[in-house]
């Protein structure tokens, strides 16, 4: 992704106005599971965006590269490895890659009932991070009380790589 398109405030509050609070996560469900383009069962990261919020409702046209853009994200999340365990409610969990790490995260928000809300972050490396050239996500589980029983909320920073 590009940060700089997608980093926005406008961009955020649109994405999260569907992820948050509860209410509006229902209310996301319920759209992706009337619809004919989804199985909100093996849904990934990137295919719901444009369900839920039509092309013409992104600000500043940022739905005309979301494609090449999520994609991009995609395959570098899917050349890492990962070792972390999808939440501390299930921490036998552990997918192979970061991004499969990351689908399984947003599965988890849209299939728990009641559903996990989401809060959504973009932002872009700096120019002297490790890898700034690549991909990162940053998942970060809330839970009620700190207790370690299902997650209430998701905080999920996509690390865009930096450019010039």
């Amino acid at each position: 992704m590009s940060g700089r398109v997608y980093n926005g405030q406008p961009f955020k509050d649109l994405m999260n106005s569907n992820y948050y609070p509860l209410e509006n996560m229902r209310k996301s469900v319920e759209i992706l599971k009337a619809s004919e383009h989804i199985d909100i069962k093996t849904l990934e990261y990137g295919q719901y965006h444009l369900i839920l919020t039509p092309a013409e409702k992104w600000p500043n046209g940022s739905a005309k590269h979301w494609h090449k853009e999520k994609g991009r994200a995609r395959v570098q999340l899917t050349a890492q490895p990962n070792t972390t365990p999808l939440s501390a409610d299930e921490p036998n969990v552990v997918p192979l890659t970061k991004c499969a790490l990351l689908d399984a995260s947003v599965r988890k928000c849209f299939n728990s009932e009641p559903p996990i809300p989401m809060k959504t972050n973009i932002i872009q490396h700096d120019k002297s991070a490790p890898n700034a050239h690549q991909h990162e996500i940053r998942l970060e589980w809330e839970y009620k009380n700190g207790q370690d029983k299902a997650p209430t909320l998701l905080n999920l920073t996509m690390v865009c790589p930096h450019k010039s």
